[in-house]
């Protein structure tokens, strides 16, 4: 079976998670409804389970756009993960747990939107499309969304472990080895930092263009002045 060492600066997205094997196939996300500065022990315990049973990387996931941009970038990053087992409860108010699931289902349109979603702002505008498609080619979904007992998720973990294939539910696990193409190793861009003041449909980009365009006029007519005067 194949598998690689990750890159040197993998992996390239700070957050909240753990490091565990970097060998291993499979990542875990718990859903986070709740400031970081104030996690229950139960949600902290079930990030902790996902790496004592063997995760690359096990941690909590709390918007629909900047959140999940940087958990891509962490997972693309290392091709032996395969699978991510997503569970804890939704976010009643982002609705997190299922625009990721629609991001892998159906991935994003040409406005950087996760097509289908449910979230209010469902927008990944920081990393580009190819990235996005290689996380549907190289890792898939393993959905226990509204779960959250340590046993469930210890035995998801270790069914992606298995050599050969194991039924684990309605899935068919196994650890395929690495993914055979290099590791995609980059940051979040950062260009956009506020996604849900961005334009969302085409008539307020209209909007927002019309404004910028004026503001521009304003700046050149001020510096044209200013130089008539010098």
């Amino acid at each position: 079976m194949r598998k690689i060492q990750p890159p040197a600066d993998y992996p390239p997205e700070e957050g909240h998670y753990l490091r565990g094997n970097d060998l291993s196939p499979v990542a875990v996300v718990i859903i986070l409804n709740y400031p970081y500065d104030n996690i229950p022990p139960d949600i902290e315990n079930l990030v902790r389970v996902g790496v004592e049973a063997g995760a690359a990387l096990s941690g909590t996931l709390q918007t629909e756009n900047i959140g999940i941009e940087k958990m891509v970038c962490n997972l693309v990053a290392n091709p032996n993960i395969r699978y991510l087992v997503l569970a804890g409860p939704e976010s009643p108010g982002h609705a997190t747990g299922d625009a990721l699931m629609k991001l892998f289902k159906n991935g994003i349109d040409e406005r950087k939107k996760i097509i289908g979603a449910k979230a209010p702002t469902p927008y990944l505008f920081n990393i580009p499309s190819e990235i996005v498609e290689r996380l549907r080619k190289q890792v898939s979904l393993v959905n226990l969304l509204n779960e959250g007992h340590p046993d469930v998720i210890r035995q998801a973990v270790w069914s992606c472990y298995q050599e050969k294939s194991t039924k684990f539910r309605d899935y068919t696990l196994y650890d395929p080895g690495a993914y055979p193409e290099d590791a995609v190793c980059r940051k979040v861009t950062w260009r956009v930092t506020r996604p849900e003041l961005e334009p969302k449909t085409e008539e307020e980009r209209k909007q927002t263009q019309k404004l910028k365009d004026m503001m521009e006029r304003i700046k050149r007519k001020v510096q044209e002045r200013r130089d008539k005067d010098e």
